[in-house]
């Protein structure tokens, strides 16, 4: 399975950004996927998830401001952030989860300033 993150940039607070992540590969053997965040100094933490039912699951850090989406027929997942606070500064990577396994995207970087 193989990941690639696009749509990160420089975005000002109260602003909004839309990241794409899409998959492809043996596809069929994820089972959800995930945005998660590092910023500089901190450890990696969890943004968004979304399983194959559609089921979510939010970081309290963007809970109520971000919300995550999946197309399958374009193999596709996205992150649409709101109400952007300069501590949404991080490097942004989209995981998709195997049974077995997490594959990582190379990151996309976010900057939030004005």
């Amino acid at each position: 399975v193989q990941v690639a993150e696009s749509g990160g940039g420089l975005a000002q607070p109260g602003g909004s950004l839309r990241l794409s992540c899409t998959a492809s590969g043996s596809i069929s053997n994820v089972r959800a996927m995930a945005w998660h965040r590092q910023a500089p100094g901190k450890e990696r933490e969890l943004v968004a998830l979304i399983g194959n039912t559609g089921n979510t699951i939010y970081g309290d850090a963007v809970k109520g401001r971000s919300t995550i989406s999946r197309d399958n027929a374009k193999s596709t997942m996205y992150l649409q952030m709101n109400s952007l606070k300069p501590e949404d500064t991080a490097v942004y990577y989209c995981a998709a989860i195997t049974y077995t396994t997490t594959y990582w995207g190379q990151g996309t970087r976010v900057t939030v300033s004005s």
